[in-house]
């Protein structure tokens, strides 16, 4: 088993200047800053390089830091009374984690690749939240996407089959990468198969025979063991929405 690794284990690089050149800023809350409003980020921002299997937060730890994923993948998971994990989402470039928080946080949230993150004490962005009303409807715009992808996959778990369920995840993660979701169109896949099953509610024995169903169907192909490419763009979304067996 692979050690542990917490933010207290890992280097991490200090900027406050990188903001105006970070590629995730147009898909991030970052891009309703103007200028000014980058420069009053950066002033409260670190930059932390993470390796695979770091841990940002532990289920039950002060919430004291929010977090925005400049580039990597991050799960976010709970642990259920029994031991079980249940991943209850990934976090890809662009997206913001930890604002939902209470005293403490809900969740754990640890590195599936190397990542990268602007980390930011929770009181400071609180403060700099009441000062830039943009950043704040930003944030609230992004809060209510998150609800929306919670509720479907809600949908996902309660409904869908082990196919459909599969279906919905690949376009959901292609969506994300540099492929699109396009004919050829080739996307990382960095989750494990385990982690995918603990994500989707299946078994890694399904996730595994399922995938290989829809390469042997021509849908996709797997070049490699962490990546994935669509060969049939409108079958993946007939199946992610239960229109084909």
């Amino acid at each position: 088993m692979l050690a542990q690794l917490s933010l207290r284990d890992c280097p991490h690089v200090e900027s406050v200047s990188a903001c105006g050149q970070c590629s995730a800023r147009a898909i991030s809350v970052c891009g309703a800053l103007n200028e000014a409003g980058l420069d009053r980020l950066a002033a409260i921002a670190e930059t932390l390089t993470l390796p695979a299997d770091a841990t940002l937060a532990y289920e039950g730890d002060p919430a004291d830091h929010l977090f925005n994923i400049t580039s990597g993948v991050v799960r976010v998971s709970k642990l259920l009374p029994d031991g079980r994990r249940q991943i209850v989402g990934f976090l890809f470039a662009g997206d913001f984690l930890g604002m939902a928080a209470g005293e403490v946080y809900p969740f754990s949230a640890e590195a599936v690749e190397p990542v990268t993150v602007c980390r930011f004490k929770r009181s400071a962005y609180r403060t700099l939240l009441a000062e830039v009303p943009s950043l704040e409807a930003a944030l609230l715009d992004r809060a209510s996407h998150d609800l929306q992808a919670a509720q479907e996959h809600m949908l996902l778990l309660g409904r869908k089959s082990a196919s459909e369920r599969l279906a919905s995840f690949l376009l959901d993660v292609a969506a994300r990468g540099e492929g699109g979701v396009r004919k050829g169109g080739e996307f990382s896949l960095p989750m494990s198969r385990s982690e995918i099953g603990d994500y989707l509610g299946l078994t890694i024995e399904t996730v595994s025979r399922t995938l290989t169903k829809l390469k042997s169907a021509g849908v996709i192909t797997l070049p490699t063991a962490r990546s994935a490419r669509v060969e049939d763009p409108e079958r993946l979304r007939r199946l992610a929405g239960g229109r084909e067996a």
